[in-house]
């Protein structure tokens, strides 16, 4: 008895700390059902709790014709991207595709179904200039990623985005540029991302109706970092809860 006590207490409690703690890092990433029209309520699934590096991928919806709904009194209110506080984490403000027409602010991903009118970050990956994956989503819907939607799941030519440049500015007032060098279709998890050991931008959305499991993701490479406008890094933001 006096053994099996030790056992327990030297091997098999701190195996199951080392798991909750792994969990708590991915538990905010939920999973919901996509709403293939402006008003469906999407239905809440339960939390993922796969240990990284397999954590599940957010949620996003599309086709891209929806339109986004809005709630009562569930809509974040207007505003700009704030600047830093010294010391303080800087963060993606503002997506910019120029050959796709998206521009789109960014704010920090939610716990919920994610917004319209914004592109979202994963906050437990990285931030542009921080030598890993910053992961961006947003729906496939018109004003979004739609354009992403379109090129890789309705024409089937996603492969036109390799080579696409790609603008992400950040609360510090600072400009990353990164060309596109994959476009991933049905991807079930964020392994890669996670696994990302130099500076990369990925972006994913989603490629069906509800129900469909798989994400477009995008993944690109940084060519270069400068020095932004103020006035161009700190868009207004004016996100939506999604209908």
């Amino acid at each position: 008895m006096r053994d099996l006590i030790r056992f327990v207490r030297t091997r098999v409690l701190p195996a199951l700390l080392t798991a909750a703690g792994v969990v708590l890092v991915t538990a905010g990433l939920l999973t919901y059902a996509d709403p293939t029209q402006a008003g469906a309520v999407p239905e809440r699934t339960p939390a993922v709790e796969t240990m990284a590096p397999t954590a599940s991928l957010p949620p996003s919806s599309g086709p891209p014709s929806a339109t986004p709904g809005s709630s009562p009194g569930s809509s974040p209110d207007p505003g700009t991207t704030a600047e830093p506080t010294p010391g303080e984490r800087a963060t993606a403000t503002r997506v910019v595709i120029p050959a796709l027409k998206i521009d789109l602010p960014i704010v920090k991903g939610n716990n919920g179904y994610p917004l319209c009118n914004v592109a979202m970050y994963i906050k437990e990956l990285a931030q542009p200039g921080e030598g890993r994956a910053t992961y961006l989503y947003a729906h496939a819907r018109d004003g979004m990623f739609g354009p992403i939607y379109h090129l890789a799941i309705e024409t089937g030519k996603g492969q036109r985005m390799v080579g696409m440049i790609v603008q992400v500015y950040t609360s510090d007032n600072r400009l990353y540029l990164y060309e596109i060098k994959d476009v991933l279709l049905h991807q079930l998890n964020l392994d890669a991302a996670i696994g990302a050991t130099g500076e990369e931008l990925w972006l994913q959305t989603s490629e069906g109706p509800k129900g469909t499991p798989g994400k477009t993701q995008v993944r690109a490479e940084l060519l270069s970092v400068g020095d932004a406008d103020p006035g161009d890094a700190h868009p207004k933001t004016r996100p939506v809860a999604c209908g």
